[in-house]
């Protein structure tokens, strides 16, 4: 793998290619100023889909532009391993085999487990998740397999296990383990006759072709899934309500990486209004959703535009203290995106601070975010000793030093 800071890779695969500076800047729809300060390390790049477009373009994998892995952190072993296991648990197809169902699971029980690691999925603690995740899949599938088909409760434990699966891979990098998750969520889902547990779904399959770079396919799910699911709302239904109030935001995230502004605009004008209309912020099928976390993500659609200014202005109305507790991860991504729209400006003892902030409530988010990582590394190498003292114990507590 070649070394250097990104700059110094993109530069290196860039004439390995025999491509100009003005070349991969326009097939990437960038200008040749802003890859030639990339280059030189004056600035960073600043949005995962401009990593995914430069990796297609010099044929390389994202790893070898960032120089860490991208499914999981340089310090991620323990998820690795945890990860094996969970794969293992998709493949293990018991039912078709005839594994005998064993002693009988309780509804309840598997209820609560779902609850306890989702819990924890939104606290940002990955390795938890993926510790507990494979019994619990495959609890699900012994009672999904063992149940009558009229058994309702058996099949939305077995969507909400599921959902929580593909949130975790899809978080980890793994798009087809993600796209397998979310295709088992759906077929599931649909026969419950359950709209929540059919968004829910849906919206896990959007993420995992998103993360997979397939954005004009997870536009056409998510939207269509928005729009049908937003003509059966009604205020004394927050569950539903919480779900199509997502798929929204979601689908703001994805104009906002078409760079389409006035389209994510639009969308987050509709998931405010859904948030109104639920009067809280809430955590309906662990949504998060609700007023606060649409004001976050008016955040993170402006970082997606590559607008720091319009993202510094979005924070201003942001009070993440609103937010439930348990939703660290929620919490942490506004310094998250602070942190990012700072070091943008070079205000980079600012964008420090946000970091911390963002470790103290949620240490799993910064290790597990290729480009708050390789942000990080940029402000280590352009800052002098003293100056860069706290975000090098930083990177050094989140594994990003070697």
């Amino acid at each position: 793998m070649v070394g250097g800071t990104v700059g110094c890779r993109i530069a290196t695969y860039r004439r390995r290619r025999g491509l100009s500076q003005a070349a991969l800047a326009g097939l990437v729809g960038r200008s040749e100023s802003w890859l030639s300060q990339v280059e030189r390390g004056i600035r960073s790049v600043d949005r995962m889909t401009v990593l995914l477009d430069l990796s297609r373009v010099l044929g390389v994998d994202v790893a070898s532009l960032t120089g860490t892995p991208w499914r999981h952190a340089p310090n991620g072993a323990d998820i690795g391993t945890s990860l094996d296991d969970v794969r293992r648990a998709f493949t293990s197809y018991q039912a078709a085999v005839g594994v005998s169902p064993g002693a009988a699971i309780r509804v309840g029980s598997l209820r609560t487990a779902v609850a306890h690691l989702h819990a924890s999925y939104q606290a940002a603690d990955y390795t938890d998740v993926a510790a507990g995740l494979p019994s619990l899949l495959t609890d699900v599938d012994r009672l999904h397999a063992a149940s009558p088909p009229e058994d309702r409760e058996a099949a939305l434990v077995y969507v909400e296990a599921y959902v929580l699966a593909a949130k975790l891979v899809t978080k980890l990098g793994d798009g087809e383990l993600a796209t397998v998750a979310a295709d088992r969520c759906v077929n599931v889902a649909v026969v419950t006759g359950s709209q929540v547990a059919v968004s829910l779904a849906m919206y896990q399959v959007a993420a995992a072709l998103l993360r997979g770079d397939r954005v004009a396919d997870a536009e056409r799910v998510v939207m269509a899934m928005a729009d049908r699911a937003d003509r059966d709302l009604r205020s004394d239904h927050p569950a539903l309500v919480s779900a199509v109030g997502a798929l929204w935001l979601l689908g703001a995230v994805i104009a906002a990486r078409r760079t389409d502004r006035p389209e994510a605009e639009s969308r987050l004008a509709r998931s405010a209004a859904l948030a109104d209309l639920l009067g809280q912020d809430a955590n309906y099928g662990f949504t998060a959703f609700g007023p606060t976390n649409v004001a976050i993500h008016r955040v993170s659609v402006s970082a997606e535009l590559g607008d720091a200014r319009g993202a510094l202005e979005a924070a201003a109305n942001v009070d993440a203290s609103r937010l439930p507790l348990a939703l660290a991860s929620r919490r942490a991504q506004v310094h998250l995106d602070l942190a990012w729209a700072n070091a943008q400006r070079r205000r980079d003892a600012e964008a420090t601070l946000h970091l911390l902030d963002a470790e103290r409530i949620a240490p799993g988010a910064i290790r597990f975010n290729v480009i708050t990582q390789e942000m990080v590394r940029e402000m280590l190498a352009r800052g002098t000793k003293g100056q860069t003292r706290a975000l090098a114990d930083l990177a050094g507590r989140a594994g990003l030093l070697h």
